[in-house]
């Protein structure tokens, strides 16, 4: 905003400057007090100039000031939905999840095993070779993005009187009832729990994290404003980004992703040993079954051996799988052994009505209720 005042310079006239020191300050010292103004430039001389009585200055008195209020506000709401978060395990994961987080303005920090300063300092990262400085820097959340199978072992080499007492940990592991039994049993009551599953990664995530699941358990929030307002924090960070937000319990993840994402890896890792090749009349769906094979032949075995071990609905979903499969090469088998038998012995029995149709066999129980397969019948009977 710009203001007139009769003034010509920072001084009303001269006697206020002449005040403050007349010794020092006089028309020889401040010659451009008193200078006469530059000529108009040619297009405006033949203008009339209308002359005041007083002399005027104009000041900017809205220009940006160190203890300007607005700055500060405008800093203070910017600093209000951004956090300061660890990530402890900054592999392929904890990296694909950095990037986003630091053009989120949230301030990131990272710690692993191996030295990734290099990559750290590119992606706008601080990384901490040693856990007891990172923890020293007093993160407001630590985020694991171990693996399933180190997880226990890093949790526990934490220097966790280090961090505030108050310091929320989150987890994004595949597996969610693991994940909570070992917060609950290693961290103290006072830290909060936050048991989440971003449903995508690097590959399927590398674009967009838009209309991409992500599944979250309040397990332990503290009832303080500030503690319930960084947990919404963190689960803004990916409402933002689009993702469709599913609260439920642990329990419920662990049931529904064996149904899901262990029988997906499964049969990935199925197709992967068949060793299928392109083709040059690929349908669209042997093409997906290619980008099957791809996706998951790029996660680590270590991974898909934690969704099994650590799950325990993995092990029903795979004696459910095998089940399948007996079921439908025994329904082949019985289809084509009618065939034969019409072809050996189709008009003899067909003319003494012996020749059946064969049972159609029934679905599979459903889950939580998988009997064993039936002993097969003798086909000599």
């Amino acid at each position: 905003m710009l203001s007139i005042s009769p003034t010509i310079s920072r001084f009303s006239n001269l006697s206020d400057c002449q005040s403050l020191n007349p010794g020092r300050y006089s028309r020889h010292s401040l010659p451009h007090l008193w200078a006469p103004p530059p000529p108009p430039p040619p297009h405006l001389r033949n203008t009339k100039t209308l002359r005041l009585r007083h002399s005027f200055r104009i000041s900017a008195i809205d220009a940006a000031q160190p203890f300007d209020y607005e700055s500060k506000l405008s800093d203070h709401i910017a600093k209000s939905k951004t956090l300061k978060i660890a990530i402890v395990g900054f592999g392929n994961f904890g990296q694909f999840l950095a990037k986003t987080l630091v053009r989120q303005g949230h301030t990131v920090l990272a710690h692993s095993r191996t030295d990734y300063s290099a990559v750290a300092a590119d992606i706008g990262v601080s990384f901490y070779s040693n856990a007891d400085d990172l923890c020293e820097e007093h993160p407001e959340v630590i985020l694991l993005c171990t693996s399933i199978l180190s997880t226990d072992k890093v949790l526990r080499s934490l220097p966790l009187q280090r961090l505030k007492r108050s310091t929320l940990f989150v987890d994004v592991l595949s597996v969610k009832e693991f994940a909570k039994d070992l917060f609950l049993q290693i961290l103290p009551l006072d830290f909060d729990i936050l048991c989440t599953h971003p449903m995508f990664g690097p590959e399927s995530g590398k674009n967009s994290w838009k209309d991409l699941p992500f599944v979250y358990d309040k397990v332990r929030i503290g009832g303080d404003e500030s503690r319930v307002s960084r947990c919404e924090k963190f689960l803004d960070s990916f409402a933002r980004e689009g993702c469709i937000m599913k609260e439920m319990t642990c329990a419920e993840h662990d049931q529904h992703a064996a149904e899901s994402q262990f029988i997906t890896h499964t049969v990935g890792r199925i197709l992967e040993k068949l060793d299928l090749d392109s083709t040059p009349i690929n349908t669209k769906g042997y093409e997906r079954l290619l980008d099957l094979v791809e996706n998951t032949s790029s996660d680590s075995f270590e991974l898909y051996y934690g969704l099994f071990m650590y799950n325990k609905n993995a092990m029903e979903q795979l004696e459910r799988l095998d089940l399948a499969f007996e079921s439908l090469k025994k329904e082949l088998f019985g289809h084509l052994h009618e065939v034969l038998r019409k072809q050996l012995f189709g008009t003899k029995e067909r003319s003494m009505g012996v020749l059946q149709k064969p049972k159609a066999l029934s679905k599979l129980p459903p889950n939580g209720n998988t009997p064993s397969l039936p002993p097969p019948s003798d086909s000599s009977n």
